[in-house]
């Protein structure tokens, strides 16, 4: 017995070895998949100015509100003008067309018609501004004011700072002389925002489906540079490389009503707690693979030897990692179809009993869960016929991934690093909606990425209060599409 019980312990004991050892040589083995940095072009930027006239944009307050008729047409109309104003060598160069009144499509012919041409995208719309959130405000968010080192105002990062960004790039690079090889499209949507339609950057893809125009790629919204990623030195670069896609489900809950002081045993209310609670407490599974399994195989060489020794051997870790990145809400979302009751509705009046409670439950879905599959999964967990289940509005699929190992995926890698040298570049899963989900007929590559270093706090500001962004942090944003422009005519 002893013999064979000190067999079993020294047999345990190699493959814990062996396995300690293929675990580390796999993490000492990781090389850095990082692109060289580009050669940024030599731009005449005047920061200053330029931050002035993305804080002139800022104050249109071209806001969607879902509701149209409380759009204001007014400052819709003021955008094309403004733009003319300030960047008047692209509006004498570019075919300018405006698509379904308010939005814009630019075309900037290049030298070559046997290469593909690229769409760079932005939108021109804002969210509104919370009631009662202005006192949180240091400058009223449509003044558009520029102080103390940064632009202030709604939209200076989501997203007029794309539509300045890329706005600028292009008038300084005409202003040297440069002519791209490829014709590059701008197009700005202006209805974003209000869950996008075929009034805006729909109606520009089909403008360009129409006209048979096929892009090699396009870029839009999407991740920024992080520096807060644990067990990584350097900041990241998420660039998102599909695009999660959503489903609103409402629940309503139904009793007897009456007077509230004789309640039954369970109220509508109740009811439809209940089953709220259910949902949240039985999300569905998470799961690690697709781009946000690419994003850690992409990082992994450049991480402590730790967290490197995770990452690199998630065929053994896996479950570990997935456990973890399930507990904060950042990376939870990257892992799970997530699950925010956002809208709840109850009685009229504090002494009656409601007939019915309605709630709204916003579900981002994970590629590979279908809306069909987590309503299912949604009537499964609550299993009450009291519980009304219907869909809200439009569901929109989760989008195909687009590949990260092309020439395309390298050139924006490059352009990144071209400024920020010492960032990690890394494809992602973008977990919000953007205008991609319109145009993904009319290019073969898509890539979601605002190139703005996220500073303590940005994530809370885009569409909360006191949105602003550094001069620094813009002036690097142009140059960084300067320079990916640049890098397309090659």
């Amino acid at each position: 017995m002893i013999p064979l019980l000190r067999k079993t312990v020294v047999a345990a004991l190699l493959l814990m070895l062996g396995l300690a050892t293929a675990v580390l040589v796999r993490a000492l083995g990781a090389r850095s998949r990082q692109a060289i940095p580009a050669t940024a072009p030599q731009l005449n930027l005047d920061r200053v100015a330029a931050a002035g006239r993305l804080a002139a944009l800022a104050r249109l307050p071209t806001v969607s509100w879902g509701d149209a008729s409380r759009r204001d047409v007014k400052a819709f109309d003021d955008i094309r003008p403004l733009l003319a104003a300030s960047f008047p060598r692209v509006h004498q160069t570019l075919t300018v067309e405006p698509i379904a009144r308010w939005s814009l499509l630019y075309t900037w012919q290049g030298r070559r018609n046997d290469l593909a041409p690229v769409l760079l995208t932005a939108h021109l719309d804002v969210v509104p501004v919370e009631p009662g959130s202005e006192h949180l405000w240091t400058h009223p968010p449509f003044n558009g004011v520029v102080a103390d080192g940064s632009i202030w105002g709604r939209g200076t990062i989501d997203d007029k700072s794309g539509v300045a960004g890329l706005l600028e790039a292009t008038e300084v690079l005409l202003a040297s002389g440069f002519t791209p090889s490829r014709t590059i499209y701008l197009a700005f949507g202006h209805n974003e925002e209000g869950g996008g339609d075929a009034s805006g950057a729909g109606a520009i893809a089909s403008t360009l489906a129409a006209r048979g125009v096929r892009h090699a790629w396009l870029l839009d919204e999407g991740g920024l540079i992080s520096k807060q990623i644990p067990g990584v030195r350097e900041p990241v670069a998420f660039v998102g490389v599909p695009e999660k896609g959503f489903l609103n489900l409402e629940l309503v809950a139904h009793s007897s009503g009456g007077h509230s002081s004789m309640p039954p045993e369970e109220t509508a209310i109740g009811i439809l707690a209940r089953a709220l609670d259910r949902i949240e407490r039985n999300q569905m599974p998470a799961r690690l693979d697709g781009a946000s399994e690419r994003v850690f195989q992409t990082i992994a060489p450049d991480m402590s030897l730790g967290m490197r020794a995770v990452f690199a051997n998630l065929w053994l870790t896996r479950p570990l990692v997935v456990r973890l990145l399930s507990k904060r809400p950042q990376t939870n979302a990257l892992v799970r179809t997530t699950t925010a009751p956002t809208m709840l509705e109850g009685g009229p009046k504090a002494n009656v009993l409601p007939l019915t409670a309605k709630a709204t439950v916003n579900f981002r879905l994970l590629p590979g869960d279908t809306a069909d599959l987590t309503e299912m999964h949604v009537r499964r967990v609550v299993s009450d016929d009291r519980v009304e289940i219907r869909r809200v509005g439009q569901s929109v699929e989760a989008t195909s991934n687009s590949p990260s190992d092309t020439p395309e995926f390298a050139a924006l890698a490059r352009s990144i690093r071209a400024i920020y040298p010492n960032v990690l570049v890394a494809p992602y899963l973008t977990v919000a909606a953007t205008d991609t989900r319109e145009d993904v007929n009319v290019a073969d590559h898509h890539y979601r990425f605002l190139p703005i270093y996220e500073e303590e706090g940005v994530l809370e500001m885009i569409h909360g209060a006191n949105e602003h962004i550094t001069i620094d942090a813009y002036e690097k944003a142009v140059r960084i599409y300067a320079t990916l422009i640049n890098e397309l005519a090659k």
